[in-house]
């Protein structure tokens, strides 16, 4: 990644996985965007055919989600829906929020608390 005018660097994106018996937290830090969604998927999937009743898509660490991001998050949705696993998000950051408000599918999905 390359040093912004204001010698800010951004984070390195990372994804972690927090299993908790029947539950698994996915935590993305950084960018949720079309560099860095193929990641988040592909561990989404991976959980859910694993077997875990339950996925949370944590996006508190977030700084940033584009349009790749949350198509994303309405197919893991939509998939766990068809499969009968839940499917749940922990509200991220207001300009992540902002991002569903303005998609109009901030009601659509299942927002938890932390």
């Amino acid at each position: 990644m390359s040093t912004t005018t204001s010698g800010f660097e951004p984070e390195q994106f990372r994804c972690d996985v927090e299993p908790d018996r029947e539950t698994v937290r996915v935590v993305p830090f950084g960018e949720l965007d079309l560099d860095t969604v193929r990641d988040v998927e592909e561990r989404l999937l991976e959980l859910q055919q694993n077997g875990f009743r339950e996925v949370v898509l944590d996006l508190r660490n977030l700084s940033f989600i584009d349009s790749a991001g949350v198509h994303m998050i309405v197919a893991a949705d939509r998939l766990a829906r068809r499969d009968g696993t839940r499917f749940a998000l922990i509200a991220g950051p207001s300009a992540v929020q902002r991002v569903f408000e303005i998609a109009g599918i901030e009601d659509v999905l299942h927002f938890r608390a932390a």
